[in-house]
């Protein structure tokens, strides 16, 4: 295959995948901000719910160049909704998978390319206002609805061939650094008291995090208890049988970078294996001793590279541009 296809198909998934969990974070976002919610301390802008999506994508700087002044639900939601600015929004995300999804259209099937165009050219036509008096909250479930309706399309009528392996490469590279980046912000950052710990809003915080992933119910058909920071971490980090848990991602990065590597491409087939090994025989009890932020920086910095190794032996280098804020070698200039 063409390293310019693989690249517009591998790219095409990760701005789909990018695209539904944004709208999975901004919805989860959207419940939580009607709840009471305290800020402990004046100033700490960031304990706010709605500094989330701006923390876990990098974005608080480039956010308050273009909105200068107090954080506010509607200039978040405007910033990584609708603004085509912001290369992170779901704007952003589909406009670019539907051009590389043009670009590549020879290698991918019909029905795949009209229904990511009806996905832009539908998104395309909203606007906020309208937006905001249909509801939310509605427009993110249709978002992650178009979503499913397009992995479920490439799965019931794309060739197993080396296209269909970067599609799905995409998919889980974009959803594990995701899923590590979530569960770091709530870890490391959005408990700015230790008061906090066990009560009400870190409950609400955790439970959050869980339904953004769509995890809420594995867990309490998992552990059938209380939410406990070490279980949740267990659960997105080290549980196979979680969709969007770590291990799960890497199982299916690991499976298809073993099929498609050759002995020149060796590197990045051993760097996943290297991570997958990791949490395969982890221990949760040897990950909160370590640090579950230590550990989840040194996660996000292989999977870095290993995507370095990816666009190095099987993408367009050129195409590999300066990062983009807050996700380091995560970009791409076509978009």
């Amino acid at each position: 295959m063409l390293s310019r296809v693989a690249n517009n198909l591998y790219w095409m998934s990760r701005h789909i995948e990018r695209a539904e969990n944004t709208a999975r974070l901004l919805d989860v976002t959207y419940r939580m901000s009607l709840l009471p919610y305290r800020i402990l301390e004046p100033g700490q802008s960031w304990a706010e719910p709605w500094a989330l999506p701006l923390v876990i994508n990098g974005l608080a700087t480039a956010y308050y160049e273009r909105y200068p002044g107090p954080l506010s639900a509607e200039n978040v939601l405007r910033y990584m909704v609708l603004d085509a600015t912001n290369t992170s929004s779901i704007y952003s995300c589909i406009q670019s998978a539907r051009e590389n999804a043009r670009t590549a259209r020879g290698a991918i099937t019909s029905e795949m390319y009209e229904d990511i165009n009806a996905f832009w050219l539908e998104l395309r036509d909203r606007d906020f206002d309208g937006l905001q008096a249909r509801g939310v909250s509605g427009f993110f479930d249709w978002v992650k609805t178009r979503s499913h309706q397009f992995r479920g399309v490439t799965f019931g009528t794309s060739l197993r061939d080396e296209g269909y392996s970067f599609i799905r490469l995409g998919t889980f590279i974009e959803r594990a650094d995701n899923t590590a980046r979530l569960l770091d912000v709530k870890y490391h950052t959005l408990l700015p008291s230790v008061t906090d710990v066990g009560g009400a809003v870190d409950y609400y915080q955790w439970s959050a995090l869980l339904r953004s992933v769509s995890a809420f119910d594995a867990y309490r058909k998992v552990y059938r208890d209380v939410l406990t920071p070490m279980r949740v971490a267990e659960l997105l980090v080290l549980r196979d049988d979680v969709p969007r848990s770590l291990h799960a991602c890497m199982n299916e990065i690991y499976d298809i970078l073993r099929d498609i590597c050759e002995p020149s491409s060796r590197e990045a087939e051993r760097l996943a294996g290297e991570i997958h090994a990791h949490l395969h025989y982890g221990r949760t009890e040897q990950i909160i001793s370590l640090g579950l932020h230590e550990y989840l920086m040194s996660f996000i910095e292989k999977l870095d590279a290993l995507n370095g190794e990816i666009n190095r032996h099987f993408l367009v280098p050129e195409y590999v541009t300066a990062p983009e804020p807050g996700r380091a070698g995560m970009t791409q200039a076509s978009r």
